[in-house]
């Protein structure tokens, strides 16, 4: 089975996370890039005019990427890990899970945050695209997290 461990990153937690899964895994790496990318004062969630406060609020959001994936058809499961922006994933992963073919994927949620879990992401993801096959997701808090993403 062929791996791909996509991720959005915008401090660089969680490019660490996927550099590290991509190696358990002896899976592909994707960074997923915003063709805009974002600024400290495009992620200040004080601010309701920040860019991410503005997607969030717009479910209908799809912030553009800088590069979709080439060849899906390589790949059984796909990784796709962000930072949590107010509870849930960034838009763009919308974005990214709109770029390409994953049917007859399976899926496989990370994501980085200090407090917030990913379960409200997973069941927001699964409700806009159950068509895709969700095996689940996990917080990633330590090193033994990734461990256990990996089994």
């Amino acid at each position: 089975m062929r791996k791909l461990v996509a991720y959005f990153s915008y401090s660089g937690s969680t490019q660490a996370v996927a550099e590290k899964l991509a190696q358990q895994l002896d899976a592909d790496l994707f960074e997923i890039r915003a063709a805009v990318p974002y600024t400290s004062a495009d992620v200040n969630w004080q601010d309701d005019s920040s860019r991410n406060v503005r997607e969030y609020k717009n479910p209908d959001s799809r912030p553009e990427i800088a590069k979709g994936t080439e060849d899906l058809d390589k790949y059984d499961t796909v990784y796709i890990g962000y930072p949590i922006w107010w509870y849930t994933h960034p838009r763009i992963i919308n974005t990214f899970l709109e770029s390409g073919d994953f049917s007859g994927k399976q899926i496989v949620l990370f994501a980085t945050s200090s407090v917030t879990g990913i379960d409200g992401s997973l069941e927001e993801l699964k409700e806009t695209y159950p068509q895709l096959d969700f095996a689940g997701g996990r917080r990633i808090a330590s090193e033994g997290d990734i461990k256990a993403l990996c089994e």
